[in-house]
């Protein structure tokens, strides 16, 4: 077995994980499998680190004066020895034989990847020094206004590295190929979150348009006369049908987590423990050449089969009360659910963002959740209103009404507000809102919904679960488990976030709570 390199309670020098930024850290602890470090920062941040990742504070010094010496030697202020030449005179040394050697001892420093301070050649020698004796501290990262930290950029001239902005891009106005609805009939493919080991996936993004092709199919169902109550009449049926997928599919992806890499693995189900990787996912993101099991599970067959079964159910209220159109309780119940399903599919790229892609693996949690809970569960409502038909006056549909909007409201403008935040802090929608740094380089904000409580996309949840809940009355329990669990999740998904987000924001997440002293619930929790 490999022994560490590094000692506990050494102190090194860690690259913080996506950037070419190195900062002094402390080693807390060694893995042997999963060979990571447990290293903790200055403001108190810990992650785990590859031994690549880190390096010594003698290397790193080194590597620190050799830059600064080049740095002096090539200062613009400082005389140098010239001699003219004729064009004709050749240099005693050969020209290629120097480009080498400085090629050699450039490629040494770009190696280390010493400092993140900026090394520019107006500064003077004085200068110099003095950012020189702050350059192990730990320092905010830089935004463009892309949003993307801004990288070392060689200058092969010179051997000084130097952070530099590019100019502009001019913003496109004549939009070609039928605009922003044409790019999206294209199926756009854009880059997820990245990954531990520094690299992004690429996802296809359809769903949209995947759930337009299901409603034209069930209309084409409809218009023959399909009799679509029969998913009522054999619900039972089809919801084992689904567990038994759901099985034969968690098995097929814990046997195939045993040939993923390290890399490939999910933070939380790498145990060690069979039934808890099981349960939680080993793989992260297990795909088949591009298609991305998970992400195509975490949507597509739960949110459209949710939506057909809904319709079913009220086909199957209309046989079974011999009525010629849908009840107002039933009714509701389908349009605030398709809502929030045809909102899910239309932000779907902001799915990329959330745990369940970014850190759960995919394992019988999951599928489990994706494939049989959400279709033959979150339809409780319309499938208790069947055969328990309930009258609704008229202030009661306008305040059900009401309540889904304001639920609606806070959900989309609290979610739509943290991936715009997240994709690009420049970005005018939310330049405006107060934050707080942290030491990777974002921020959390502290202001608008998000300084009301921290979860405002889960209190707006919540909300609207309770509007879809309300129509069916207040005679069983039933249509209310919908609402029970999930405030349940919610509140245990809080813990987690909880949990993470100490653990990688440190003290500036201390910070932030004191800020922001409700979770979900304003005043109460």
């Amino acid at each position: 077995m490999p022994t560490a390199r590094f000692q506990i309670g050494d102190t090194v020098m860690g690259r913080w994980p996506g950037s070419n930024l190195y900062y002094e850290v402390k080693v807390l602890s060694y893995d042997n499998k999963a060979r990571l470090y447990t290293v903790i920062y200055k403001d108190g941040t810990e992650l785990e680190l590859k031994e690549s990742d880190i390096t010594s504070l003698t290397v790193f010094k080194q590597g620190v004066a050799r830059s600064r010496s080049r740095s002096r030697s090539r200062s613009p202020g400082r005389p140098r020895r010239s001699r003219s030449r004729s064009p004709a005179r050749t240099s005693r040394r050969s020209s290629s034989r120097t480009t080498d050697v400085r090629k050699e001892k450039l490629k040494e420093v770009l190696e280390v990847r010493l400092t993140p301070v900026v090394i520019r050649l107006e500064k003077t020698e004085t200068e110099s020094e003095n950012q020189a004796g702050g350059r192990y501290n730990l320092r905010h990262r830089k935004d463009q206004g892309d949003g993307k930290t801004v990288e070392l950029e060689q200058k092969t001239e010179t051997g000084v590295l130097s952070q530099t902005k590019p100019p502009a891009a001019i913003k496109t106005t004549d939009l070609e190929f039928g605009g922003r609805v044409g790019e999206s009939l294209q199926f756009n493919l854009v880059e997820g979150m990245p990954l531990k080991n520094g690299k992004t996936l690429k996802y296809r993004i359809n769903g949209f348009y995947a759930l337009l092709l299901t409603a034209v199919a069930v209309g084409v169902a409809v218009y023959q006369e399909v009799d679509l109550s029969y998913i009522h009449a054999h619900f039972l049926q089809f919801y084992t049908s689904a567990l038994l997928i759901v099985t034969l599919l968690s098995v097929y992806l814990f046997v195939r987590s045993r040939w993923a890499s390290e890399d490939e693995l999910a933070p939380g189900g790498n145990s060690g423990y069979i039934i808890y990787d099981f349960f939680m996912g080993r793989e992260l993101n297990p795909r088949i050449k591009n298609f991305d099991i998970k992400f195509f599970c975490e949507m597509r067959p739960g949110l459209m089969g949710w939506v057909l079964i809904n319709f079913a159910m009220l086909q199957a209220e209309m046989k079974h009360q011999n009525l010629e159109n849908p009840s107002p309780a039933m009714l509701l119940v389908n349009i605030f659910q398709l809502l929030w399903v045809v909102d899910g599919f239309w932000h779907e790229e902001k799915l990329l963002t959330m745990m369940d892609i970014v850190y759960d693996g995919f394992g019988f949690m999951l599928t489990f959740g994706d494939l049989a809970f959400v279709p033959f569960t979150f339809t409780c409502q319309a499938y208790y209103l069947v055969s328990h038909p309930n009258e609704l006056s008229l202030f009661w549909i306008i305040t059900l009404i009401t309540m889904n909007g304001v639920g609606y409201y806070i959900f989309r403008k609290a979610n739509s507000q943290k991936f715009a935040f997240r994709k690009n802090p420049s970005d005018p929608a939310v330049s405006h809102l107060k934050t707080i740094p942290t030491a990777t380089g974002k921020s959390l904000i502290v202001s608008g919904l998000w300084g009301w409580v921290r979860h405002p996309n889960y209190l707006g949840d919540i909300i609207m679960g309770l509007a879809w809940s309300l129509p069916c009355g207040f005679n069983h329990l039933i249509p209310y488990f919908y609402l029970i669990y999930l405030i349940t999740l919610l509140v245990h998904r809080n813990a987690r976030d909880e949990r993470q987000c100490r653990k990688k924001y440190g003290s500036a997440w201390e910070e932030y709570c004191k800020a922001v002293p409700y979770r979900i619930f304003p005043g109460i929790y």
